[in-house]
């Protein structure tokens, strides 16, 4: 386990730093390797075909990224990522990215195999496995299509925001959720990188904290979140707040991005777009609150007999959770740093 997840680490940070198209498409080769057994740990029917599912995508948007650059060296004679790409390769490109991510239309897969997978694993697919193909997206968006990547940004947080309405298990929550988060990024991608890195580490932090919170609290379904309050009160209270964070309400450290991406976008003229993605956000964060209300505000109907989790020393370690939960809740006020 420790070799695959050093291979996982490992393959992220060369995709990360390569400045050759064979660099990088064989980082993400490795990464996608790496996490197949990490998904099909659990000896289920469930697991195996999310692995499947996870494995076909995943190789049809390396085999993409590898055809496009090869196309483009063709033309081009140079494998470098920062230099123009031709126009087909550009749109292979970003049909894999987008396959890679999981941003609408192509987002079909990510729901289906964090569902099939267990919650770490889930955690490990919708934070760690984001950064490599983010990182891809960062060194080519002067390449890529800016009107493409603000309509694949719209669909993605309206998909974000429909699909996760009707869900009653944690993980296809979070999936959305992770649809809906991608959208914005995607859609600032193209205006202003640095506040794309900037929202990419905050919903990593965010995701951390929520899935940290569900794992420790083991938290599967929406009906298990009623019983967080018997295990710890405190982890009630974080959950409660990480979850508003990620909905991006004021006073917490979710609503940096989506004030920033607003701001900009406003600056930029794009009106309606923004007032779609408003609205599209106000979705995701009716499933954010019917969360928080089942784990903070619901006591489930309970007899004398009634299991309760019992408050043994914690399986998962908790330390974990405290800097994620932190900084998902208070960095607001940091703001003007972070613009600086």
């Amino acid at each position: 386990y420790m070799i695959i997840l050093s291979t996982l680490a490992t393959s992220t940070i060369i995709t990360m730093t390569s400045y050759h198209w064979l660099m990088a498409w064989v980082g993400l080769e490795l990464n996608t390797l790496a996490i197949i057994p990490i998904i099909s740990t659990m000896h289920h029917p469930r697991s195996t075909e999310a692995a499947t599912k996870y494995f076909l995508t995943q190789a049809a948007a390396s085999a993409l990224i590898l055809f496009s650059s090869m196309t483009n060296a063709w033309n081009t004679g140079s494998w470098d990522i920062t230099q123009p790409l031709t126009s087909p390769s550009y749109i292979l490109l970003t049909m894999a990215l987008a396959m890679k991510l999981g941003l609408a239309p192509l987002h079909f897969w990510l729901p289906e195999v964090i569902q099939g997978s267990t919650m770490t694993t889930a955690f490990i697919i919708t934070t760690w496995q984001k950064i490599a193909p983010m990182s891809l997206i960062f060194l080519t968006m002067n390449n890529l299509s800016t009107s493409v990547f603000l309509l694949m940004g719209l669909l993605s947080s309206l998909v974000g925001g429909w699909g996760g309405l009707n869900q009653t298990q944690t993980r296809k929550i979070m999936a959305y959720s992770s649809i809906a988060h991608l959208g914005w990024m995607a859609t600032i991608s193209s205006i202003m990188t640095n506040i794309l890195i900037m929202n990419l580490l905050i919903y990593l932090i965010m995701t951390t904290s929520v899935f940290l919170s569900l794992i420790i609290s083991k938290s599967k379904t929406v009906q298990d979140t009623t019983s967080t309050w018997t295990l710890s009160p405190t982890l009630t209270i974080i959950m409660l707040l990480s979850l508003l964070s990620l909905g991006g309400l004021p006073p917490l450290t979710g609503f940096i991005p989506k004030w920033l991406i607003m701001e900009e976008l406003i600056l930029q003229n794009f009106n309606l777009l923004i007032s779609m993605m408003a609205a599209s956000s106000l979705l995701s964060l009716y499933f954010y609150l019917r969360l928080t209300y089942t784990t903070a505000l619901t006591l489930s109907p309970n007899t004398t007999q009634t299991k309760f989790k019992w408050r043994f020393y914690p399986n998962t370690p908790t330390m974990f959770i405290t800097a994620p939960a932190t900084i998902s809740i208070f960095l607001l006020p940091m703001t003007p740093l972070i613009l600086l």
